[in-house]
């Protein structure tokens, strides 16, 4: 063999026959294989619908017991926006589990590569170890997991289940089959639904269009001003302030408009002017499933204050409040917004 330890970065959004394509060539080329399940700290959307631990159930089942000896799983958590923070958590994962499977050897004495498809863009990561090997693995029957989503999503479960089955392993199959009665999946064909219909305004466009947007990051005394979405997509979810730059706004004042809209903040707004202190554009091609969609985040520091200002949800906000920046977590936010404050404020 030519590894002592390879491994798999994906996020298995269902685990298909392609990804098992790729594990089992992994084991041959390697003692042992290590699946890393990304974005394993997002909330369910129809990009993400399964979490974490259902990724490893459906793995897990679809080997043979052989198979399972030498593989583990680990969640692995993204950094939108910032490739070291990223690189560092794969590396993290990869020497913590080092130290449990071959313990006492130095992690730099080992064979490591990473297994995998090049299939587009989103597996640049096998460029960004170069310390590491690589093993790259055809695509399997051309299957992919965005036409799998669409699929199971978009159409009843029973009619779609034979283009289903023939690209997934039983056991993953009958999973699907159980997760469609659900409630977790009526909230995701909902929202798919939703989606569909507002893409369908555009289907008649020669090219497709593209949006911008505007968030606010409004802090003060160690708390970020967020709303609770009232509407699809990401109903329930938290997120900044914010929305679409009317046609005759600049991003700024577009800003300023929806923070008032949707927080009800009493704050003036000469003063909000006076607090910024910067501004940053975001572009990640999957942040949101309306379409491509650009933001610019404007970033407003208040003055200390033993009080906060009073705020109040409107437009189609369900709520507007004050959270401490050390209860924020990125299964709770909508969209990118966690990274957003990631890379804005240092979460």
């Amino acid at each position: 063999m030519s590894f002592d330890l390879l491994v798999f970065i994906g996020r298995f959004q269902p685990f298909h026959l392609g990804h098992l394509a790729v594990v089992r060539k992994g084991l041959a080329a390697s003692s042992k294989v290590l699946v890393l399940i990304g974005s394993a700290d997002r909330p369910r959307n129809i990009r993400d619908p399964f979490t974490a631990a259902e990724r490893a159930e459906m793995l897990f089942a679809s080997l043979t017991a052989t198979e399972r000896e030498r593989v583990a799983a680990l969640p692995l958590r993204d950094a939108m926006y910032n490739d070291p923070i990223w690189i560092r958590n794969v590396q993290a994962a990869v020497y913590a589990h080092v130290e449990t499977c071959f313990p006492g050897r130095d992690p730099r004495s080992l064979r490591i590569g990473l297994v995998g498809h090049s299939k587009d863009r989103s597996s640049y990561y096998l460029r960004l170890f170069p310390g590491w090997g690589a093993v790259d693995v055809s695509n399997h029957e051309g299957v992919s997991a965005t036409d799998l989503r669409r699929l199971y999503f978009g159409e009843a479960v029973g009619s779609a289940r034979a283009d289903i089955e023939s690209r997934l392993p039983g056991p993953v199959l009958d999973f699907l089959l159980r997760f469609a009665g659900t409630d977790a999946y009526a909230e995701l064909k909902a929202e798919h639904d939703f989606v569909a219909r507002y893409l369908q305004q555009f289907a008649g466009l020669k090219y497709p269009p593209t949006f911008n947007t505007v968030d606010a990051v409004v802090i003060q005394s160690g708390h970020v001003l967020l709303v609770r979405r009232g509407a699809r997509p990401g109903l329930g979810q938290l997120a900044l302030p914010g929305g679409f730059i009317d046609q005759d706004e600049t991003a700024l004042d577009a800003c300023l408009r929806e923070l008032r809209e949707e927080t009800r903040l009493k704050v003036p707004e000469p003063v909000l002017r006076g607090s910024m202190s910067g501004r940053d554009g975001f572009d990640d091609p999957f942040r949101s499933t309306r379409g491509r969609t650009f933001t610019t985040a404007f970033r407003f520091d208040l003055r200390p204050d033993t009080e906060l200002p009073k705020v109040k949800g409107g437009d189609d906000a369900r709520e507007a409040l004050w959270m401490p920046l050390g209860l924020i977590r990125p299964e709770d936010m909508f969209e990118d917004h966690y990274f957003i404050l990631q890379k804005m404020v240092g979460l």
